[in-house]
């Protein structure tokens, strides 16, 4: 198990030394308050020119072979300017009542671990919003995500 505390089976548990939490790269202050009011452990990382945001122990709702998973967000060098767009996770989810998530086949290695890649994105309706939306608001829309891919 790498440092990122991400399983290479399901059946490890999660573990993460909150003392040893990567800050590779700095997000904008309220991003940052608002990452350590979920209690959860964060890292930015920086891998083969591409920064990202490492978030462990994320609940997902009920529905999927795992409760508890990864989640990695792609941060644009002109974040908060451009977008946050679609999400990773690790380990895999799979339905459990055996339907197939849309749109989530990729697998691509980030710090060591195969995070199954979401391709999610805003519509013209639901634009992103420079000055207003943020990792917040994105990972409200990966909520949403999660609940919508269980009734596709």
């Amino acid at each position: 198990m790498g440092l990122s505390g991400f399983p290479h089976s399901p059946k490890t548990q999660l573990r993460v030394d909150v003392a040893d939490l990567r800050r590779q790269f700095r997000l904008p202050g309220a991003d940052e308050e608002y990452l350590d009011s979920l209690s959860l452990p964060w890292e930015t990382i920086t891998q083969t020119n591409q920064q990202w945001l490492l978030i462990h122990n994320w609940k997902v709702v009920e529905g999927y072979n795992h409760q508890i998973v990864g989640i990695a967000l792609l941060i644009d060098p002109n974040y908060p300017d451009t977008q946050l767009d679609s999400f990773w996770v690790c380990p895999v989810l799979q339905r459990r009542d055996g339907g197939v998530i849309k749109q989530s086949a990729h697998r691509q290695p980030i710090d060591g671990n195969q995070f199954q890649f979401w391709s999610r994105h805003r519509t013209p309706t639901n634009p992103w919003r420079p000055g207003i939306d943020e990792v917040s608001t994105h990972l409200a829309l990966v909520q949403e995500w999660f609940k919508r891919s269980l009734s596709d």
